[in-house]
């Protein structure tokens, strides 16, 4: 009977352990969730007269244009703000990786699968519909 008892207590442990594990994990994983929703991304062109900010999903939340823009065509501002954009959602995402890897470290799978989703969504690297 002794060993009976001693292989449910190594099974008690054994749940014990992981049911800590995924309480560690779900903690973790809110704490980044609420880390990301407060990051942005900022970007500036060459001469500094566009700067763009997007927020935590990439969207545009902030364009400032200095007067300088009044001296080129629409469609030249328009390309520049278009570029801007991009390298703010690109200044984003380099945030969202420091935030992953500072709260869930480089050993959960969690992490490259977050990022990998972030990136698709930022840049349409990866996504289905790219061959289209």
């Amino acid at each position: 009977m002794w060993a009976d008892e001693a292989a449910l207590d190594a099974t008690q442990h054994r749940l014990d352990e992981w049911e800590t594990s995924l309480a560690d994990r779900a903690q973790r994983a809110r704490s980044l969730s609420a880390r990301v929703s407060t990051l942005t991304g900022t970007a500036h062109n060459a001469d500094r007269s566009v700067e763009v900010t997007v927020d935590s999903a990439g969207q545009l939340v902030d364009l400032r244009l200095d007067e300088r823009i009044r001296q080129q065509s629409a469609a030249h501002t328009a390309r520049q703000v278009l570029a801007t954009t991009r390298a703010a959602q690109a200044d984003l995402l380099r945030r969202i990786t420091t935030a992953t890897t500072e709260t869930l470290g480089d050993d959960d799978p969690a992490g490259p699968a977050l990022l990998d989703s972030y990136r698709r969504r930022l840049t349409g690297q990866g996504a289905p519909d790219a061959d289209r």
